[in-house]
């Protein structure tokens, strides 16, 4: 288990605390979790605003996300904020009452990858609510302190806990290399989607077009500043049509196309529309396997590449909520409490989707 906590029979000396624990297919309960002991250079961190993640969804609908299996009971819950109650006796950096966003994977720092900056990719992961690591929808967690980052003093607990999903969009970017000079394209308007479009545009993108299946989910792409939207079909045989539609409504090449569903559709339409010489970045994961006209793609010398987390992007994503550059609050559609009745209307909520993007606990 990493520090996110142990389970009730390995730890006897913790405090204990209650947390919405995943037990079986549609099957969450509020239980007690046993937190591990306080390391020199752990905080515990009073939880304060936990989103909903699709990957939490995926668990409870089915045990599983991607390759991640659910053998065991586990805490739920990865995008969160809180306030340190306790500090290791190491911790310089933090004192109790800061209010803090956490970044929920422990690398090891000892691998190849880790060393070379890459720690996302570390395989020794621990990540809170990936199977068998207990996640952070809990009163208290015990985290690394430098997995803590402080929140500015006008940055409120619910958008610390929104840095998670916006770290994704953040990273994104970065493999992409957005700049002031890159028109983008960005398939799939729902949290991911969403979070990419606002950072490309922190990123300095001059114009961004999105592409979604839902009216409604268009709609709130145009609200949060897109320059276009396109609805498009589920028909692969539409592609040729939408590439076209899809280059009317940007008005200029495409640079970037970003896949934000991950559908054997949305990738061949973002590889038939980005320019001789673009990129596409595959960031949403809804196929594992995918058939796609990636030989055209080649010839025309489109890069393909894809992503996975984050590494490094809470700093750079505090300071684009504290400078205005990214408002993520209007992506907050539902708040519930921390019941057992509100857990269950809550993740029943952001599974339904409908004019739910992200769904808020407040603890």
């Amino acid at each position: 288990m990493g520090k996110g906590g142990k389970s009730q029979e390995e730890a006897n000396n913790g405090e204990e605390n209650m947390a919405a624990w995943l037990m079986g297919i549609n099957n969450l309960k509020i239980q007690p979790f046993k937190l591990p002991p306080l390391g020199p250079h752990d905080v515990k961190v009073r939880m304060k605003a936990v989103g909903i993640c699709g990957s939490d969804v995926h668990y409870l609908k089915t045990l599983r996300c991607a390759d991640f299996v659910v053998k065991e009971p586990m805490v739920i819950g990865h995008e969160c904020a809180g306030i340190i109650e306790e500090v290791g006796s190491e911790v310089k950096n933090l004192v109790p009452g800061d209010r803090v966003a956490l970044e929920p994977g422990i690398s090891c720092w000892r691998c190849d990858l880790c060393k070379g900056g890459r720690y996302n990719l570390c395989p020794e992961m621990k990540f809170f609510a990936t199977p068998p690591v207990h996640g952070s929808l809990a009163n208290q967690v015990v985290h690394p302190a430098d997995l803590c980052f402080k929140l500015p003093d006008n940055v409120s607990l619910e958008e610390g806990a929104m840095c998670e999903p916006l770290s994704v969009g953040v990273h994104a970017c970065r493999r992409a290399e957005i700049g002031p000079e890159t028109n983008v394209l960005v398939m799939g308007a729902g949290p991911i989607g969403l979070v990419t479009m606002l950072a490309a545009r922190a990123f300095g993108a001059p114009r961004i077009v999105i592409v979604d299946v839902d009216d409604n989910r268009l709609s709130v792409a145009k609200d949060l500043g897109a320059d276009g939207v396109v609805k498009v079909s589920t028909n692969t045989q539409d592609v040729p049509e939408e590439v076209e539609r899809i280059c009317e409504v940007m008005g200029a090449a495409v640079d970037v196309s970003f896949d934000c569903a991950g559908f054997n559709k949305t990738m061949s339409t973002a590889l038939s529309a980005t320019r001789a010489g673009g990129k596409v970045c595959l960031v949403g994961m809804g196929h594992s396997e995918m058939t796609v006209p990636l030989t055209p793609a080649a010839a025309r010398e489109v890069d393909v590449v894809g992503i996975f987390r984050y590494k490094n992007t809470w700093p750079l994503c505090l300071e684009f909520l504290r400078s205005g550059k990214i408002d993520v609050k209007p992506l907050i559609t539902h708040r519930f409490g921390f019941s057992q009745k509100e857990v269950e209307e809550a993740f029943e909520t952001s599974a339904r989707g409908g004019n739910a993007i992200k769904v808020m606990f407040n603890l």
